[in-house]
């Protein structure tokens, strides 16, 4: 098929064809440039040239790779398309270790692992599903038939594998990504819930139930003043529970500032803490096995396992504090919700929605004004102000007919 002779295959070699101005121009493989990438190739004792259709050096490397194994695969009479040769396993396993390269929190590669190693590979060897481009719009529809979570984890698990197709499909293993075809699962978002003030300082006065004693008591036992100083800590800082039970003591400063790097955004910021709170966290009692770097964590075992700690402890104060809502019904409170609480309260007293983007780290204003839009002080007076302007002019609009 591609008119060789021999009973070898020809290696391709990537290299770079400069622009005049290409201050490279005189070296064939400089991989930095963004001038068009080549492939070459001995055939029939001629060389034979092909663009690599990118200028991503990485990219010409991968289509070097590919067009060796058309020309393997046409040697031996197989099926010449070379999507065919990459299985699902290899896919995810190099999906995984590009992701791995990113330098990504290893919280949000766990769930991409689980999502592709346990639930898809899982499923595709019960089904005989080897090759990626087994995996059409049918199969993935057969797929996620079996999932039995959530709505809102469905939709972030099928998002995952969008993107998960979507390199694929970049790398030229398939020629469409399916998931793109798969329908959208619609997601209920439920408004954000918070704690007043009330509902937090009953929850801090559940503390003092948490280990049996009672206001009347010598005071708080170590563990239930940990638990109240992490619990101040999130409501005032915005921090979520994994950075707030790892935090360290360097980040907070003497003037009660805490300093913050957050991950997805990269920016620094600083969010100053009520003096009280940060007094109760430079003398917050030690651990059962105490650590000088940080204030409650050990610094042993892993981040998830202090998450599910402290987690249990929550919910066990919930249940002394029996807060309710103001229907007198149960509350069901989460421990996102104190720091939904700090971007409740900052927005309710007039605090700019990008500012308050910018302290929770969201990579995204967009984000933040699809959970707390409804708060944002400015908008809702700007709507009222509307409101009352159209009545105004409604109400001199039926004045002047009756006296027409």
């Amino acid at each position: 098929m591609f008119g060789m002779n021999s009973a070898s295959v020809p290696a391709v070699e990537a290299y770079v064809r400069h622009s005049a101005d290409c201050p490279k121009a005189d070296v064939r493989d400089w991989k930095r440039c963004k001038c068009p990438k080549w492939l070459s190739w001995r055939q029939d004792g001629t060389t034979v040239r092909q663009s690599a259709k990118t200028r991503s050096w990485e990219k010409a490397l991968d289509a070097a790779r590919r067009l060796e194994e058309k020309f393997r695969r046409a040697l031996n009479g197989e099926p010449t398309a070379v999507q065919d040769a990459i299985t699902l396993e290899k896919a995810v396993e190099q999906y995984l270790a590009d992701k791995k390269s990113q330098k990504i929190g290893a919280q949000w590669q766990g769930k991409i692992e689980h999502t592709l190693q346990k639930q898809l590979l899982g499923w595709a060897k019960l089904h005989n599903v080897y090759f990626l481009t087994d995996l059409t719009l049918q199969k993935l529809q057969e797929f996620r038939q079996t999932w039995t979570v959530a709505d809102i984890t469905a939709a972030k698990t099928q998002e995952r594998l969008r993107s998960f197709f979507r390199w694929c499909q970049t790398l030229g293993w398939i020629a469409n990504n399916p998931v793109a075809q798969l329908s959208r699962i619609n997601v209920r978002q439920k408004p954000t819930d918070w704690f007043t003030d009330a509902q937090f300082a009953k929850l801090l006065d559940a503390v003092y139930l948490y280990d049996k004693r009672d206001k009347a008591s010598a005071g708080l036992s170590p563990n239930a003043e940990r638990l109240q100083t992490l619990l101040s800590l999130m409501r005032y800082s915005g921090l979520a529970i994994g950075d707030a039970a790892t935090l360290e003591r360097e980040r907070l400063n003497e003037d009660d500032t805490l300093f913050l790097y957050r991950q997805k955004t990269g920016v620094p910021v600083f969010v100053p803490l009520p003096h009280d709170v940060a007094e109760s966290l430079r003398n917050v009692p030690p651990g059962p096995k105490p650590n000088s770097r940080y204030f409650f964590w050990s610094g042993n075992g892993e981040r998830k396992s202090t998450v599910a700690d402290w987690q249990r402890a929550f919910y066990r104060l919930v249940e002394l504090a029996d807060i309710k809502n103001s229907d007198d019904t149960p509350k069901r409170c989460h421990l996102h919700m104190l720091r939904d609480t700090f971007a409740v309260d900052l927005l309710l007293n007039g605090a700019k929605l990008q500012d308050v983007s910018l302290l929770l780290g969201h990579s995204s204003i967009k984000i933040t004004e699809k959970h707390y839009a409804p708060f944002v002080r400015e908008r809702q007076d700007h709507l009222i102000e509307e409101v009352r302007k159209a009545r105004a002019k409604a109400e001199e609009k039926r004045t002047k007919a009756k006296h027409a």
